[in-house]
Parts: structure tokens; C-alpha cells; sequence
């Protein structure tokens, strides 16, 4: 049987985002799937993207409705825009009508991964958000949940929550993920490849 697929499919302005990608990617490598990280196409001008100091984007192939077509699971990563997703990623999901009406993403698996300004900017309204869009296609999400302590972790400023792992940008976008976020991304993406790769298994071996 070979390995299950995950896509990792991000925007990420600042590279707050690219960087937790880099972390769940290296889960899921532990967790023994195959894993290819993408980003949705870009909607601002370079104008404006030359006003708001923009760096360059990730080196990263662009995402199409095939790659979640040949993934048995795709991890979504992106900042927040007032709790909710940026229109970036909506319109590569908004791109996704014709998917859904063939049922092509019935039964993948999704997860999903943040960016916020504040501790209290979206670390799990962005998640909450999102899920209608997995529900119409009939994604089964999966939540990290409390498995990390670090999650728990009060002493210092941590991102993340039950939905998934996070980091705090500032308002700025000055402060860069910490190695706790990293970690919590890490084990998210471990935990997510295994998830779907003992569904497989069990698919698997329900056809022998």
C-alpha cells in the first residue's frame, strides 16, 4: 500500500504561516506520508503589496483543484482577517464549486493551521470559520486538540488552540514564531498524518 498524500496548502503574506508549514511538513515526514507544500495565488496588486512592505512570497508551486483531488488529506494554513480567513485563501475555496458538485473532496480528510495579530485575534474563530467549507464537501476535519501541553502552557504567550497550531504575529508582524509554536506544529502534523494514514490502513485491509 503506499504511503498516504498530504497537502499542505497555505497564504501567508509575512511568512508567519510558510514557517509553521515547514514544521507540520516535517510531521508529517515522521508520521511516514507524503507531504508537498503549496500556496493559493495571490489577490493583491503589487502596488499594494509594495505599500504594506510585503517580502517576496514562498517559493512554493501554486495550488490547484487537482492537488486536493490527489490528496487524501490537505492541511490548510493562513493568517486571520477578522476572524476569519483572508480573501486569498476564500477564493481558492470559493474556486471549488465544481468539486463539490462531483463530491470529488467526499471523504478527505482536513485540518487546519493560523497566523493572529493578538492572542485573542482569531486562534480559533479563524478554525471555527472555515469549517462550513470542509461540511459542504464532506471533509472530515480533524482537530489537534489538547494532546501538546504546550497548549496548556500559561507561562509565557503561546499560539495555537484545540483547532490547531498557531502562532502571534503582532500587530507589526515583528514577532516570529517561537520554537514552542514550532513544536505544536510539528506534533500537529504528526498527529494529522497519522490520523489518515490509519484510515487508509483500515480501508485498506477492509478490501482484502
Amino acid at each position: 500500500m503506499p504511503p498516504a498524500k498530504v497537502s499542505i496548502v497555505i497564504y501567508s503574506l509575512y511568512h508567519h504561516v510558510y514557517k509553521l508549514a515547514l514544521e507540520v511538513h516535517k510531521g508529517l515526514e515522521v508520521a511516514g506520508v507524503q507531504s508537498k507544500i503549496y500556496q493559493v495565488q495571490e489577490t493583491l496588486t503589487p502596488e499594494v503589496l509594495a505599500l504594506v512592505k510585503a517580502p517576496s512570497p514562498p517559493d512554493l508551486p501554486i495550488a490547484t483543484n487537482n492537488v486536493l483531488v490527489e490528496s487524501d488529506g490537505v492541511m490548510f494554513g493562513f493568517p486571520t482577517r477578522f476572524g476569519g480567513m483572508p480573501t486569498q485563501m476564500r477564493a481558492f475555496l470559493d474556486g471549488t464549486g465544481g468539486l463539490w458538485a462531483k463530491g470529488a473532496l467526499h471523504g478527505k480528510f482536513a485540518a487546519t493551521f493560523f497566523s493572529t495579530a493578538s492572542q485573542h485575534g482569531g486562534q480559533e474563530t479563524t478554525a471555527l470559520t472555515s469549517i462550513p467549507y470542509f461540511a459542504h464537501h464532506g471533509m472530515i476535519y480533524v482537530p489537534y486538540g489538547f494532546t501538546n501541553p504546550l497548549l496548556s502552557n500559561n507561562a509565557k504567550v503561546i499560539g495555537g488552540s484545540p483547532y490547531g497550531a498557531g502562532t502571534i504575529a503582532g500587530g507589526d508582524g515583528s514577532r516570529q514564531p517561537i520554537e514552542e509554536e514550532l513544536s505544536i506544529a510539528r506534533s500537529q502534523g504528526e498527529h494529522f498524518g497519522r490520523v489518515v494514514s490509519t484510515f487508509l490502513q483500515g480501508k485498506h485491509q477492509a478490501k482484502l
